[in-house]
C-alpha cells in the first residue's frame, strides 16, 4: 500500500470517527438533578406562567419597538446605520397562543398554519399604517419582538424542558433562583437560555437567551438573542415591561452587520372602549369656580376659552389612548419642565392669559408640539437632551408657537370629532405646525434664549442640534414625528439653525463635550398607570468616546422591588442631578432606579413539541 493510500485511509477513518462522535455528542451541557426545593420552585414558575398569559389577555397595553442596525467602528466600537420604529396598542384578548408549523427553507408559515400570536399582528400593522409607517417596508417581523415577552406560551413545563440550577442572585432587592433551561424535545422556537425565578412566590422575573432554530445553522437567521424583564406592577402581578435585543455579528450577504433593539410595554391599566367608536368621558383640567366673576365674556376671552376647550379635549383623548403621560403631583413635568418655562417667560415679559402647561409624550420618537397652552415633548427627546439649556431651547420654540398664536384646529372643541378608536388617533388629530410657523417660531425662540439665564450657554445647547444633523440619516425612524413636529427641516437641517451655528465643532475625543445622550437617560414610565418619573440612577462621566452613544439603543437593567416596597419607598426624584446641574456630563449607569427601566427598561396547557414564535429576522411585505 502506497503512502498516499495509507494517508487517505487514515483521513477517512478519522473523519468517520469524528462524525460518529459529533453525532453522539450531547447538544446541551448535562445538568445536576434538582433538589426537592428547587423542583418545587420550578413547578410554581410553570404554574405562574399560565397565570401571566391569562392576566395579559385581559390587557390592552401599548407596545413600542425601536430597532437600530449597526456597523463596526474603530473609534466608537459600533454606530447605527439605519433604524425602524414600531408602535401599537394591542388587545391581547383577541390573540391566541398556538403552534405554527414553519417551512424550514423559508422560515415562513406553511399554507393553512395557524399563527403562534394570532390576532396581534393586525393591530401592530394597523397602527403602524395610522402612524404613516406603511411607507417603510418592515425589515423585521414586529410580531417576533413582541413575543419575546413570553418564554413559551404553549409548552413551558418539565415535559418539554430541562432545568439546571445555577445559583441564587439578587436583582435589586428581589432574591432569585437562577436556572439554565434547554429543550427536552426538539422543535423550532423552543426557549434556550437562563431564567430568574423570584424565590418568594415563584414568578419568572427575567429570562435571557434565544429560541432554537430549525437546524444547526446560524440561529440569527430566525431568532435574535434577547433579555426580557418583568416587574411587579400590582400586588402579586408580574408583567413584561421591557426587552433588549442584540446581535453583534450577523452576516447579511458579504456584510457583517449588527442589531440593537428595545421593546417597551406600558398602559396595562388602559381599557378599550366597549365599542370601537365610543368616546372617552371628557373632563376639563384645572376647572375653577367662576361664579363670582363677571357673567359676561368678551370676544377675545371667548376665543381663548374655545381654544382651551379644544386643547383639553385633545389632551384627554391622548391620555386615554396611552400616548401622553397623566399628570402627577411633583412629577417630572412640575419639577423640571415647568420651571424651565418660568425661566423663559419671566425675563421675556411674556404675558399669557392662561398658565402654560407641559406634558410628556410617551414615545421614544424625537418630536415636540403644542396643543393650546400645553407644550408636549416626547420622552425620547427629553432622554437624549444632555442638559438644561438644550431642554430650554426646545421649550423656547414651543413657547414661541403659543405666543404667536400657532394653535391646533379648534374643530376639536366639538367632542364628537374625537369619537374614534385609538389606532386612528394619529390620523385624526393634526398637531404639527406648518414649515412657515416653524421658521418664525425658531427665530422668536432665539430672542427668548438671548434674554434668559441660558444666554451664555447657547453654544452648549447648539451641540445637540449639531449631533442630530450628523446622525439624522442613520436614525430617520427616531426623528420622524408621529404626532407633532420634527426638530429637522425636510432637507435634514435643523429649525434652530442659528443655535447650531454657535456650537463648537463636534469632537469625539473631548470627554467634556456631551452633545446628546442615549435613549432612556432621564425619565422612566410606570408601565401600569403611564406616569413619568425622573430616573433615580447614578451618573458617570464618559471614560472614552465609546461611552457617549448619542441617540443609541443600550442594554436594559432593572433593580427590582416588590410592589409594596416600591410604594413605601418611592424613588427620590432629586437623587440624580437634574439636567444642567454642575455634576459630570450625564451618562446613565447600567443599573436604574429600583424596579424601573434603565435605558430609560402564563401559558396554556402543554401543546405539541414544535412551538414556534414568529422569527424576528424575516422580511415583511
Amino acid at each position: 500500500m502506497t503512502f498516499r493510500k495509507i494517508a487517505l485511509t487514515f483521513l477517512v477513518t478519522t473523519l468517520s470517527a469524528a462524525c460518529a462522535f459529533a453525532k453522539n455528542e450531547p447538544k446541551y451541557e448535562p445538568v445536576h438533578p434538582l433538589t426537592p426545593e428547587q423542583s418545587a420552585l420550578v413547578d410554581k414558575a410553570i404554574e405562574h406562567e399560565r397565570e401571566v398569559i391569562k392576566s395579559i389577555q385581559k390587557r390592552t397595553p401599548l407596545v413600542e419597538t425601536y430597532i437600530q442596525n449597526t456597523r463596526p467602528d474603530l473609534k466608537l466600537y459600533e454606530v447605527p446605520v439605519d433604524d425602524q420604529y414600531i408602535l401599537s396598542r394591542v388587545d391581547f384578548s383577541k390573540a391566541t397562543f398556538v403552534d405554527k408549523q414553519f417551512n424550514k427553507r423559508t422560515a415562513t408559515p406553511e399554507k393553512g398554519a395557524r399563527g403562534f400570536f394570532k390576532g396581534s399582528l393586525a393591530a401592530m400593522t394597523g397602527l403602524s399604517k395610522a402612524l404613516g409607517l406603511e411607507k417603510f417596508q418592515f425589515t423585521y417581523n414586529p410580531n417576533g419582538f413582541m413575543q419575546m415577552m413570553f418564554l413559551d406560551p404553549t409548552g413551558f413545563d418539565k415535559s418539554h424542558y430541562v432545568f439546571g440550577f445555577v445559583r441564587r442572585e439578587f436583582l435589586g432587592s428581589v432574591r432569585c433562583a437562577v436556572f439554565d433551561v434547554h429543550p427536552k424535545v426538539s422543535g423550532m422556537g423552543r426557549f434556550f437560555g437562563r431564567v430568574w425565578i423570584e424565590d418568594q412566590d415563584g414568578n419568572v422575573v427575567r429570562f435571557n437567551g434565544t429560541y432554537t432554530p430549525p437546524t444547526q445553522e446560524d440561529s440569527s437567521k430566525y431568532y435574535f438573542h434577547f433579555d426580557s424583564w418583568r416587574m411587579e406592577v400590582q400586588p402579586d402581578t408580574w408583567l413584561p415591561v421591557a426587552v433588549y435585543v442584540e446581535e453583534s455579528t450577523r452576516i447579511e450577504g458579504v456584510k457583517t452587520v449588527g442589531l440593537k433593539a428595545q421593546t417597551h410595554f406600558w398602559g396595562y391599566s388602559l381599557k378599550l372602549p366597549t365599542r370601537d367608536s365610543e368616546n372617552v368621558s371628557v373632563k376639563v383640567e384645572d376647572a375653577t369656580d367662576t361664579s363670582n366673576d363677571s357673567q359676561d365674556v368678551g370676544p377675545l376671552q371667548a376665543t381663548r376659552a374655545w381654544v382651551t376647550q379644544a386643547e383639553n379635549n385633545v389632551i384627554d383623548r391622548l391620555v386615554e389612548a396611552g400616548l401622553v403621560a397623566p399628570l402627577s403631583t411633583g412629577g417630572y413635568e412640575n419639577k423640571v419642565l415647568d420651571q424651565i418655562v418660568v425661566n423663559l417667560i419671566v425675563p421675556n415679559n411674556l404675558a399669557f392669559a392662561d398658565q402654560i402647561h407641559t406634558r410628556v409624550l410617551l414615545s421614544d420618537t424625537i418630536e415636540t408640539t403644542t396643543v393650546g397652552n400645553t407644550i408636549l415633548i416626547s420622552k425620547g427627546l427629553i432622554d437624549t437632551l444632555p442638559n438644561e439649556e438644550s431642554i430650554a431651547s426646545v421649550v423656547a420654540m414651543e413657547l414661541a408657537h403659543i405666543a404667536m398664536g400657532h394653535h391646533i384646529d379648534t374643530r376639536y372643541a366639538f367632542n364628537d370629532r374625537l369619537m374614534f378608536p385609538d389606532q386612528s388617533t394619529f390620523q385624526r388629530i393634526d398637531m404639527f405646525h406648518s414649515d412657515r410657523d416653524n421658521e418664525s417660531a425658531a427665530k422668536e425662540a432665539m430672542k427668548y434664549l438671548s434674554n434668559s439665564m441660558y444666554k451664555d450657554k447657547m453654544p452648549s445647547a447648539g451641540l445637540y442640534y449639531a449631533q442630530l444633523v450628523e446622525r439624522e440619516k442613520a436614525i430617520k425612524g427616531l426623528t420622524s414625528p408621529k404626532l407633532g413636529d420634527s426638530l429637522l427641516r425636510p432637507d435634514g437641517t435643523v429649525w434652530m439653525s442659528d443655535l447650531e451655528k454657535m456650537a463648537p465643532k463636534l469632537n469625539w475625543d473631548d470627554l467634556s463635550q456631551t452633545a446628546a445622550l442615549p435613549l432612556g437617560s432621564w425619565i422612566k414610565t410606570d408601565p401600569w398607570d403611564d406616569k413619568v418619573h425622573m430616573l433615580n440612577a447614578k451618573r458617570y462621566a464618559p471614560m472614552n468616546a465609546r461611552d457617549k452613544m448619542p441617540f443609541e439603543v443600550t442594554p436594559i437593567f432593572f433593580r427590582l422591588q416588590r410592589y409594596d416596597a416600591a410604594q413605601l419607598n418611592p424613588p427620590v426624584n432629586g437623587a440624580a442631578p437634574a439636567p444642567g446641574s454642575s455634576a459630570a456630563p450625564a451618562q446613565p449607569s447600567a443599573d436604574p432606579a429600583a424596579g424601573q427601566p434603565a435605558a430609560a427598561p402564563d401559558s396554556t396547557p402543554p401543546a405539541s413539541s414544535s412551538t414556534q414564535p414568529a422569527p424576528t429576522a424575516s422580511t415583511q411585505n
